[in-house]
């Protein structure tokens, strides 16, 4: 049996998960990363995207629309901006969310400008993977 790991997912409004883990596919800002136990320590920020866990029961599948993933060896520690089961996310999220980037790439300045493209670029391709509209 592989090694397992602490996996907890948690957001402002609550715990969403916490169990051993084998593997946690994260939706890191620089690209997507998994980390497996034993890993070496590492933080990373969170695009907009699927949180995937591996784990004795199947795969778990998570939307996190951004936020902080601690990874050290023992196990991986997801504080997300916004946090659903994927399974669980509606049209009217995916509203929201979209909602949400669109203002920040209306509100963008030379500065935040290419960060404000990526995220709203990530929303519409989270949506495509959901099946969901961007529009």
């Amino acid at each position: 049996m592989a090694d397992t790991m602490n996996f907890d997912l948690v957001s402002p409004e609550r715990s969403l998960a916490s169990f051993a883990a084998t593997e946690v596919l994260i939706p890191g800002s620089e690209g997507d990363m998994t980390a497996m136990f034993n890993h070496a320590p590492i933080l990373t920020t969170l695009r907009p995207g699927l949180l995937l866990v591996s784990s004795a029961d199947g795969v778990s599948e998570y939307v996190v629309t951004g936020g902080f993933a601690e990874v050290t060896p023992e196990g991986v520690t997801v504080i997300a901006e916004r946090a659903m089961v994927k399974s669980d996310v509606t049209q009217a999220d995916m509203d929201g969310i979209v909602s949400i980037a669109q203002v920040a790439l209306d509100g963008a300045n030379e500065v935040t400008q290419d960060a404000a493209i990526k995220m709203h670029a990530d929303v519409v391709a989270l949506a495509a993977a959901l099946g969901l509209n961007a529009a």
